[in-house]
């Protein structure tokens, strides 16, 4: 039995997936283990529990013979260093108590002798805390993770979407071996067979070193952004954390912690990706692309925000940044049933109209068609039969499940890339009819084509919204 801490969190919940397609028999452990129902399958187990709740701690280790350790508490404010160490205290407590054999934890890279942020400092200490539990721990400690939805990555990639000019202060410069996620759920992976005698720590990283700023310019380059960087000696740590704050403030309160650890170089002495584990790791340009095509398949798999409570995003004003992303949601309850509530869904456009202001849709055909764009003339196949790949309008239909799923690919010139989904989900004795507006905004173009217009997106997609409870 394997015991998964942190699995609604963004390493976590990939872990997860994995673990549950090698055939592994998990339990999770989560405050909100409702949050995890709809990712776990087969053998896999939620328990609810904290890893300041020693009784919880040792319910969840029972029968357990390796436990992931991948919690953190930097969402809890400044005093997240002695609520770590509790934490850290309180597991291992219960890990002996259970004579669990092996504990593994993901740690952060950095110098123990040098004058480490209070984040890494944190890191280490856990991991010194686990190592005594009685058993055997293998602390890993990783620099930034790449991959879509990893805050570190998040918070760089913010920076230059936003910023075609960027006064860069001296830890853009800081070296860092950053590892791309899919490398890390392997090292963890592996890590649960790989022999070991006595406590252990690894360091693990990608297959080359470059430094904040190098990552922000490999990323301009693939999404196409000509950017320009200024390096002033000025900016101290905090200076930079109050500038993250203004120009990404999604990232706040987190990125003004991990803009400190920013200062610590964080390479690799001997890379146990390939001496231990004996992978061949992905570069920079690899983890990129990696993580802009696992955003194109699947919207991101998790996030880091998926661990900060679950929190809605309906009815937030021109939508949640997610990655490059701007979602924009709605959603209403009916007592009616899945095919009714679809049916006015899989008749949308062509004849039957946007149910809702359909002289602006056909306003936006015709500047669409002014610039060079496919307009709305296009149509339908037929009014109410769908699948994949067909035509509606300016939109394409990426994907298709009927009575469930309708997402829409917008087609009209833009500079970015927009979608527009419809759900139908039971809940309870009621059908959740959701609309999503995705939007992939390019640059500050994009993100200025989004936020001027929003008023009448909104306006229009709650008057479509209307029109389609209205047909149920």
């Amino acid at each position: 039995m394997i015991l998964l801490t942190g699995a609604t969190g963004y390493v976590g919940g990939r872990l997860l997936t994995a673990l549950q397609a090698a055939g592994r028999e998990v339990r999770c452990l989560s405050r909100h283990p409702e949050h995890l129902v709809s990712r776990t399958r087969g053998s896999t187990t939620t328990v609810a529990g904290d890893v300041h709740d020693l009784e919880s701690l040792r319910i969840a280790l029972k029968g357990v013979r390796t436990a992931f350790y991948l919690v953190h508490s930097m969402q809890d404010g400044g005093n997240f260093e002695s609520l770590e160490s509790k934490g850290a205290e309180l597991f291992a407590q219960a890990a002996r108590e259970n004579k669990v054999e092996r504990i593994i934890f993901l740690g952060g890279l950095g110098e123990d002798g040098s004058r480490l942020s209070a984040h890494l400092r944190s890191r280490h200490e856990v991991g010194r805390i686990l190592s005594r539990f009685g058993g055997v721990c293998l602390e890993l400690r990783a620099s930034i993770v790449i991959g879509s939805g990893s805050i570190s990555f998040e918070m760089i990639r913010a920076l230059v979407e936003r910023l075609p000019v960027m006064i860069t202060p001296r830890w853009v410069r800081t070296p860092t071996q950053p590892i791309s996620v899919s490398d890390l759920i392997s090292v963890l992976v592996r890590s649960i067979d790989l022999p070991l005698g006595k406590s252990t720590v690894l360091e693990i990283g990608g297959r080359e070193r470059t430094s904040y700023g190098g990552i922000m310019k490999e990323y301009a380059l693939q999404r196409h952004l000509r950017r320009f960087m200024i390096p002033v000696p000025l900016l101290t740590p905090h200076l930079s954390g109050l500038w993250l704050g203004l120009v990404t403030p999604v990232y706040a309160r987190i990125g003004r912690t991990l803009v400190k650890s920013m200062e610590n170089p964080t390479i690799v002495k001997e890379n146990a990706v390939e001496t231990i584990f004996r992978m061949v790791p992905d570069g920079v340009a690899e983890s990129i692309q990696s993580a802009l095509r696992n955003e194109d398949h699947e919207m991101a798999e998790t996030r880091w925000c998926d661990a900060v409570s679950s929190a809605q995003i309906e009815g937030t004003w021109g939508g949640e940044s997610f990655g490059t992303r701007i979602v924009d949601t709605r959603s209403f309850n009916t007592q009616s049933t899945l095919e009714r509530c679809f049916d006015p869904i899989r008749r949308l456009g062509g004849r039957e109209g946007w149910y809702y202001a359909n002289a602006l849709w056909w306003l936006r055909g015709a500047v669409d068609l002014l610039l060079g764009g496919v307009g709305m003339r296009r149509g339908r196949r037929h009014p109410t039969e769908l699948k994949e790949g067909d035509v509606i309008d300016f939109w394409r239909v990426e994907r298709y499940e009927p009575h469930r799923l309708l997402r829409l690919r917008a087609e009209m010139k833009l500079p970015g890339r927009a979608w527009l989904q419809f759900e139908a989900n039971e809940v309870g004795n009621t059908v959740r009819v959701t609309q999503t507006a995705i939007f992939d905004s390019v640059g500050i173009a994009g993100l200025c084509y989004w936020y001027c217009l929003y008023p009448i997106h909104s306006f229009i997609f709650t008057g479509m919204l209307k029109g389609i409870q209205s047909r149920i």
